[in-house]
């Protein structure tokens, strides 16, 4: 498979009106003994052409954003806050605030396409992947004919071979899986796709495949709202880049800035554990979302704990991003 080469990400992207609105988004999983503080006082816009990678060590609350967006969460969960989506054309929606039935009907697939973290769990294991995609395409308006012709089309895009199309989910290996869940989000062509590690068990040329094809979508005027781990992927296709730990984003700016001149101690903790930097881990483990400390939850970790964080930071304007510190590594950001 031939990949394309990277991806130029032009500056200045995020002007003008939100396709999405996040704003104090808190989710708490309550269980019998406990509570789990997921996601904390979350807010983050995303505009169309923008590609915003959310990043941060597993467990920090990045996959049950994508969840509480679209109203795919247990019983159990507990919601607050607003996530407006201004679509092209209609009234804004909140999607914390409307019903299931219109969640179904209007927003998942057709609004908002998912790209699941765990494709083998989401296939339907009695359709081939010709037969999903062709359904999935149907559903949205595409006449009979002009579905087959089109799961073709969206199945050569994410890299699956016509053979693969006519296997079952369990025929599949893991890459495989991941690619027919890619190209069932695209197929409906949604303005706005959560793309939950979408590179997860690709070799390295499928990986940066998929990443280019996520990017070309921007470029057309779509917005992808991408989680992952992986930095290098965040770099090289983000526009820009919103850290998460512990629940709670901590910082958030555009790509070259947070690389280049990271202002929380964790975002640069991240970086040094790259292999072509200090290739050096972020001492001590992440806290429990069930015991989180006062104040700064990186405190344990942090070098540069005094007793202001102690105290929970804000997380405020620092030149051309945000960021939540007490101490923080730019100079001149506010404390």
């Amino acid at each position: 498979m031939t990949t394309t080469a990277p991806t130029t990400v032009p500056a200045g992207t995020g002007r003008g009106p939100a396709l999405l609105a996040v704003d104090g988004l808190t989710v708490r999983f309550r269980l019998r003994d406990a509570v789990v503080h997921a996601v904390s006082d979350l807010s983050l816009d995303l505009h169309p052409g923008e590609l915003l990678a959310v990043v941060g060590e597993s467990g920090c609350g990045k996959s049950v954003l994508a969840h509480a967006l679209l109203g795919l969460l247990p019983r159990n969960a507990t919601v607050t806050g607003r996530a407006r989506l201004h679509p092209a054309a209609g009234e804004p929606v909140d999607l914390i605030a409307v019903g299931e039935r219109h969640l179904a009907r209007q927003v998942r697939g057709r609004a908002i396409g998912l790209v699941p973290q765990s494709p083998a769990t989401a296939l339907t294991p009695v359709r081939t992947g010709r037969r999903l995609l062709e359904e999935t395409l149907r559903a949205h308006g595409h006449p009979r004919r002009a579905a087959a012709d089109a799961a073709e089309r969206v199945a050569a895009d994410v890299g699956l071979h016509p053979v693969d199309l006519d296997r079952y989910p369990h025929e599949l290996s893991g890459g495989m899986a991941q690619r027919l869940a890619t190209a069932l989000a695209l197929a409906p062509d949604p303005p706005l796709l959560l793309a939950d590690e979408p590179t997860t068990g690709l070799d390295r040329p499928l990986v940066d495949h998929t990443l280019d094809l996520l990017r070309r979508r921007c470029d057309t005027g779509a917005a992808v709202l991408l989680i992952t781990h992986d930095l290098a992927a965040a770099r090289r296709v983000a526009d820009t880049v919103a850290v998460m730990y512990a629940s709670r984003i901590v910082e958030h700016r555009p790509t070259p800035d947070l690389f280049d001149h990271p202002g929380h101690p964790y975002t640069a903790g991240l970086l040094d554990a790259l292999p072509d930097r200090a290739f050096t881990p972020v001492p001590g483990h992440p806290p429990m979302l069930t015991d989180l400390p006062a104040g700064c939850a990186f405190t344990p970790r942090c070098p540069r704990t005094t007793d202001a964080c102690h105290t929970t930071p804000r997380l405020a304007a620092d030149g051309g991003g945000r960021l939540a510190c007490h101490h923080p590594l730019t100079p001149g950001a506010p404390a």
